[in-house]
C-alpha cells in the first residue's frame, strides 16, 4: 500500500441521506472503464480528494474499483463506494446472490450505497429485490440502499410495498435534460438525486454557446460551470474521467457560485434525453 499524498479539501459539501449516512457532493463515474483503466482512474481519483466512487456489475470494473480502493491509502471510512444490481439478477434470492458476488469482486466487507440498476417494469420484479435490498441493509452489509432510473411511480410503489423509500435515486440529469419534476418528487420525499452523465455524453452541451458564456463569467471550464449547477440544484453529480488533471478541475466546482439568472440559462437548453426511458428499457 502507498501512502496518498495529501489533498487539499476537496470544498464540496456532504448530503446527508434519510438514513443518516452521508454523501459527497461529488463523485467520479467509472463507465465505461474496464478494469485496469478503473483501478488506475479510481486511484488517481482518491489522491485528488474524491470520496464518491460509482460503479456497477455491469460495468464490469468492480474487481479494479476494489484494488484502487484497496491500495490507495485512504482510509476505508471515508470511501463511499456505490456498486448496482444488474437486471439479470432481479428478484430476491437472486440479489442477495448478486450482492455478494459484487462484494467479492469489490474486496470489500460492506459497500456503502447499493443501487437498483434499472427498475425493469416488463420483468417486474424490482420490488422483490428492493425487500432483498432492506435486508442488505439490515445486516450491515450495505450503508445506504437506492434506486437508479426510477421513475415516481416505480418508486412509490416501492414504499407501498415495502414501507422503505430509497436513499438516492441515480438517473440522467444535465442542461438538456434536467429532470425539474422528478427532482422536486424527490424533495418532497427526502430522495437524494445522483446525476449520471451529468456533462451530457455524447452531446454538444459543452459546446453550447451559453454554457460558454456562464463559464467565462467565472473564469472557469464549460465542464466546470455545468458541475456547479448540478451542485447547486442540490443533485451529486459523477461525472467520468481517468486523466488526472480533468479530474481535479470537475473537483474544483466549490470556489464560485452561478447566480440565478446563469442557473436559468443552464437550465433553459434544448431538452432531449441521452440514454433510455425507464419505462421500456431494459439492460441486463
Amino acid at each position: 500500500m502507498i501512502d496518498a499524498p495529501a489533498v487539499a479539501d476537496a470544498g464540496g459539501d456532504e448530503h446527508t441521506l434519510d438514513d443518516g449516512t452521508t454523501i459527497p457532493a461529488l463523485g467520479l463515474g467509472t463507465w465505461p472503464m474496464d478494469d485496469a483503466e478503473a483501478e488506475r482512474a479510481v486511484t488517481s481519483a482518491l489522491h485528488a480528494g474524491y470520496r464518491l466512487i460509482d460503479t456497477a456489475a455491469n460495468y464490469r470494473n468492480e474487481t479494479g474499483v476494489g484494488r484502487a480502493v484497496a491500495g490507495a491509502g485512504v482510509p476505508r471510512e471515508e470511501i463511499v463506494v456505490t456498486t448496482k444490481l444488474p437486471g439479470r439478477h432481479h428478484g430476491y434470492e437472486e440479489t442477495l446472490a448478486s450482492f455478494e458476488e459484487s462484494r467479492a469482486r469489490l474486496g470489500l466487507e460492506y459497500v456503502d450505497l447499493y443501487l437498483i440498476h434499472w427498475p425493469l417494469p416488463r420483468v417486474d420484479r424490482y420490488v422483490d429485490s428492493w425487500k432483498a435490498m432492506v435486508k442488505l441493509r439490515e445486516d450491515g452489509l450495505v450503508r445506504s440502499i437506492g434506486v437508479s432510473n426510477f421513475t415516481p411511480a416505480h418508486i412509490e410503489r416501492l414504499e407501498k410495498e415495502t414501507g422503505v423509500l430509497p436513499s438516492v435515486n441515480q438517473v440522467e440529469l444535465h442542461p438538456f435534460f434536467p429532470q425539474e419534476e422528478l427532482r422536486a418528487y424527490h424533495a418532497d420525499k427526502g430522495v437524494l438525486t445522483e446525476s449520471w452523465s451529468p456533462l451530457g455524453r455524447g452531446s454538444r452541451l459543452l459546446d453550447d454557446l451559453a454554457v460558454a458564456a456562464v463559464a467565462d463569467a467565472h473564469g472557469v471550464t464549460p465542464a466546470q460551470a455545468v458541475l456547479r449547477w448540478h451542485v447547486q440544484l442540490g443533485a451529486v453529480p459523477v461525472p467520468k474521467s481517468s486523466d488526472p488533471q480533468r479530474q481535479r478541475a470537475n473537483l474544483d466546482v466549490f470556489g464560485f457560485e452561478l447566480d440565478d439568472a446563469q442557473m436559468r440559462t443552464l437550465s433553459d437548453r434544448a431538452h432531449r434525453r441521452i440514454g433510455g426511458d425507464p419505462e421500456v428499457h431494459e439492460e441486463f
